[in-house]
């Protein structure tokens, strides 16, 4: 880990587990725990998706609150997949239902995952997003390790895939940092790290 950080793996009554382990899925709305500037950077403070989710029938019936207000005092903007915005149409890959997502992105924002690598080595990225064709970059420990691209726009925000999206190599096993950089124009929900074998 980076000498001086001071953010905590994300850890709640639900999710015990703590660090996020590669290989495995990485789940985007579980970035870590410290706040604006420390666990992660968003241009504005509120949670618009939460804020969204406080409107009438945003909070889908049968919907926890958990999942309609996660993390809503925070300034990363999350929701979940619904019945009326994400499955009333075709998708390139259904999502799962009530997935979390990161969405409302602006260029320049960031979150940081505190990983544990149970094997060292060379992972292809899977990506499960919305919308643009974008570019995404990770970083390993505050060092760019891995330049993607989501590879098809889906058209719409809430219209999913699931695709591979590039490559990033972990040198050594235990606990490093990864940091998320994304752009203006995507869900972002999850990210599957499959050792290339």
């Amino acid at each position: 880990m980076p000498p001086g950080y001071q953010g905590k793996p994300f850890r709640d009554q639900f999710h015990k587990s703590g660090p996020q382990q590669i290989p495995g899925v990485l789940q985007a709305a579980l970035y870590d725990l410290g706040g604006e500037g420390v666990a992660y950077h968003d241009t504005t403070p509120i949670n618009e998706g939460s804020k969204l989710n406080h409107t009438a029938n945003h909070c889908r019936p049968g919907v926890p609150e958990y999942i309609c207000y996660f993390r809503e005092n925070e300034g990363v903007d999350i929701s979940y997949t619904k019945d009326f915005a994400d499955f009333n149409h075709p998708n390139l890959v259904d999502p799962p239902k009530n997935q979390l997502y990161i969405g409302w992105e602006e260029d320049v924002e960031w979150t940081n995952y505190t990983v544990k690598i149970r094997k060292a080595g060379n992972y292809k990225i899977i990506a499960l997003y919305g919308n643009a064709a974008n570019p995404l970059q990770f970083d390993i420990d505050g060092v760019h390790a891995a330049d993607c691209q989501l590879p098809v726009a889906t058209g719409s925000m809430h219209k999913w895939n699931k695709a591979e999206i590039g490559q990033i190599t972990f040198s050594q096993a235990g606990l490093h940092l990864l940091t998320l950089h994304y752009n203006k124009g995507n869900n972002l929900a999850s990210f599957e790290f499959v050792p290339v074998r």
